[in-house]
This record gives C-alpha cells, structure tokens and sequence, in this order.
C-alpha cells in the first residue's frame, strides 16, 4: 500500500475512533459502529490487497474493543476483520455495476460484522449473556435491531461521503 493510501485508511481510523469514543455516552450492551462506515469508506477509496485488508480489519477491532461498553468487546477482534473482508469482496464485485456499490458494500460489510459479533458473543459469553437477557433469543431480539439500523446508517454515510471523498482524492493523483 502506498503512503497516500496508508494515511488516508488512518484518518479515516482516527475518525471513526473519535465517533465510537463520543457514542460511549449511550448506554447498553451493543452500540451503533460508525468505525465500520469508516474502514469500509478506506477500503472502497483505496481497495487494498486481502492482507491489507485483514489488517485494517484488526486495527478497528483493536479501536473497537478498546473504546467499548459492549457485552463482550474482545468479539470486535473477529467481527471486524469479517466486515472488512465482506465488504472489500462485495465493492469487488460490485463496483464496476452499480453506482450505490459504497452503501451495498458497507450495508453487507456491516451486517457481517455485527452478526459475527452476535454470534462469537453467544458462542463465548452465554452465561453472561442469559444473565443480562434471560435467553439468547432475547439477546438475539435486542441486538439484530440494532445491527441492521446501524448497517443502513452505515450505507447511506458512506454512499454520501464517497462521493465528494472519491472527487479529492482523485484531483490528488492528477
């Protein structure tokens, strides 16, 4: 990856880290991400290798975990990787078809992540989580809500964002 691209994924990092520490102020288990419209906007800008990408992924588990209230913050080390993945093969794929492939692929990359989470949480925390909920399904029914506004939420900040982000990055290059 080139310099230009490596401080374009690390601001973008940085400032989906500074949202995910302002949103601590809301209280319960699972939260919105907006780390991961930020790493899927790096992503769609810079597309990177698969490699590239895993790491990515690591580092905005790494914020992830460390700035969170959630029910189990060490999931954010899979999820996050899983979203990054998703969502650079989903860009892929869809990129050169479709000009809403930004939110199509934050949607996806945000839906797996946070159905990663759920699912590393409930194969790893269960007693815990049956303490706070009573039953996973009661988990499952609190949490997927959230999941899916935040992926759309995710999709249309992106789709919006990409567009005059894809416009200065390309004047650089000029």
């Amino acid at each position: 990856m080139k310099s230009q691209d490596i401080a374009i994924v690390g601001i973008l990092l940085a400032v989906g880290a500074i949202v995910r520490y302002l949103s601590l102020v809301i209280p319960g288990p699972i939260v919105s991400n907006l780390v991961i419209a930020f790493y899927c906007l790096a992503i769609i800008l810079v597309i990177p290798k698969f490699t590239e990408v895993i790491g990515i992924g690591i580092v905005a588990g790494i914020v992830c975990a460390l700035l969170s209230h959630s029910i189990f913050p060490p999931a954010n080390l899979i999820s996050e990787p899983i979203g990054a993945v998703t969502c650079l093969f989903t860009y892929k794929s869809l990129s050169n078809k479709l000009s809403v492939s930004p939110a199509i692929s934050t949607l996806l990359g945000t839906l797996a992540s946070g159905t990663s989470f759920v699912i590393v949480a409930m194969l790893l925390i269960a007693p815990t989580i049956v303490s706070k909920f009573e039953t996973m399904g009661a988990f499952v029914g609190a949490v997927i809500p959230i999941v899916v506004l935040t992926a759309i939420a995710n999709a249309v900040i992106v789709q919006i964002l990409y567009i005059p982000a894809s416009k200065v990055l390309a004047r650089g290059k000029a």
